[in-house]
């Protein structure tokens, strides 16, 4: 079963409004097991729209068709689609009812366009607008595509779809193989290097394709599975997910699409029940930020500091001056102290510390996007960690931070969780 998607909307090509439409009636659409195979937006123009609805026609099973329902003039989806099929247009008399409450409630004098939003290509279910006026419709053809018609403003749109159309797309098609995804998460790798590593496994994908996709300062993957059940689905996902593992599971750190490196840090920390603070220079308390944007943080997140200055540094740290004086301040014993005294600070169980140089400009030699990060981990010894960035300002300084987020992860998994 395979259906097209067509948004018709001259404000759709002009960028004026976003199509969140087609979104959602894909996401309904692989709920029902139906394949989209192909997204199309057109403008106002009947000879255009006419083109489309054929050619669609033609290679699909079903086709959806959002806008262009309304009064007036550019308003001529149910018009070309009646042409296209050979039908009249017919009036539905509830969806008039409707219309005429609406212009006796508020007082408004009704004109004759009005009436176009009652009307719907003859042979074709009428669907109730719950949020409108104009009628959508569901045409199923002996002869072509069956063609569902549904109103351009998302708020009409979505509610007829949910509770007008999709039920009566499941009770015409029945039950289809449902397609099911699982989102895995990388952090530490490029999309390139992520893809040559899998290489195999995707020129080999069969029950279960995988599609990569790179994110800001990160990499998703996409497993996706056709099956008849979710429990089906989910036996060749797992498949699929321990190969892939097997070959690059170190930079993985979570699931979901909805999902953050912080949001997982931040969670293992609640779960164990560790506490954490940071001194911040070059990031300037963006890490901070960052944790602190997760619900729950307070639980194990008292404070921190922000050190840019060499003086900070000393006055609420306790970086010794002759650590700056003799390692510089983009060093790994300036980044151990940092971490050593901020822990020592606020008595947590583990502290991070940034500093480095964010650019555009070179610091005691070093370039721009040299960053060291230190980690004060419970009893281990503190370590420092050396990264290089490329970038602007920001990119340096966002990148640190989930640099520090993937050191403490790491720490994290590398032991079994404990209490403090």
């Amino acid at each position: 079963m395979q259906a097209e998607i067509i948004a018709v909307g001259t404000e759709i090509l002009l960028g004026q409004i976003t199509n969140t439409n087609s979104t959602h009636i894909a996401q309904g659409l692989a709920e029902l097991g139906i394949d989209s195979y192909y997204q199309t937006v057109v403008g106002d123009n009947p000879a255009r729209l006419a083109r489309v609805i054929e050619i669609a026609a033609q290679r699909n099973d079903l086709v959806i068709l959002s806008g262009g329902l309304g009064p007036t003039k550019d308003d001529l989806t149910k018009q070309t689609l009646a042409k296209y099929l050979n039908v009249p247009l017919v009036e539905d008399a509830a969806a008039m009812t409707v219309i005429n409450n609406y212009f006796k409630t508020t007082g408004k004098s009704m004109t004759a366009n009005n009436r176009i939003q009652a009307l719907y290509p003859n042979g074709a279910t009428p669907l109730t607008n719950h949020n409108g006026m104009a009628v959508g419709a569901f045409y199923q053809s002996p002869d072509s595509a069956d063609f569902l018609l549904l109103p351009g403003p998302p708020r009409e749109m979505t509610k007829m779809f949910d509770s007008e159309a999709k039920p009566k797309l499941q009770a015409v098609y029945g039950k289809q193989a449902q397609i099911y995804s699982r989102v895995l998460r990388f952090f530490g790798i490029g999309e390139s290097k992520l893809v040559t590593e899998l290489q195999t496994l995707i020129n080999d994908q069969q029950a279960v394709t995988i599609a990569p996709y790179a994110k800001t300062n990160e990499v998703t993957l996409r497993l996706s599975a056709q099956a008849d059940s979710k429990q089906a689905a989910q036996v060749a996902l797992d498949v699929v997910d321990e190969q892939i593992m097997t070959k690059v599971g170190t930079y993985f750190y979570g699931y979901g699409d909805d999902n953050s490196l912080a949001k997982v840090v931040v969670e293992s920390l609640i779960a164990r029940n560790l506490s954490i603070t940071a001194a911040e220079s070059l990031t300037a308390g963006e890490f901070q930020s960052t944790i602190g944007s997760v619900p729950g943080v307070s639980a194990i997140f008292p404070g921190g500091f922000v050190t840019y200055a060499n003086a900070a540094k000393h006055q609420l740290v306790n970086v010794p001056q002759t650590t700056i004086d003799q390692a510089g301040v983009v060093s790994e014993a300036t980044a151990i102290a940092m971490a050593d005294g901020a822990r020592a600070q606020l008595q947590t169980a583990i502290a991070l510390s940034f500093t480095g140089v964010a650019g555009p400009d070179d610091l005691e030699g070093q370039p721009a996007g040299t960053v060291w990060i230190g980690l004060a981990y419970r009893k281990q010894p503190t370590i420092g960690r050396l990264y290089h960035f490329a970038g602007d300002r920001q990119k340096v300084r966002e990148r640190s931070v989930m640099a520090g987020l993937d050191l403490l992860r790491r720490a994290l998994a590398a032991e079994q969780p404990t209490e403090k």
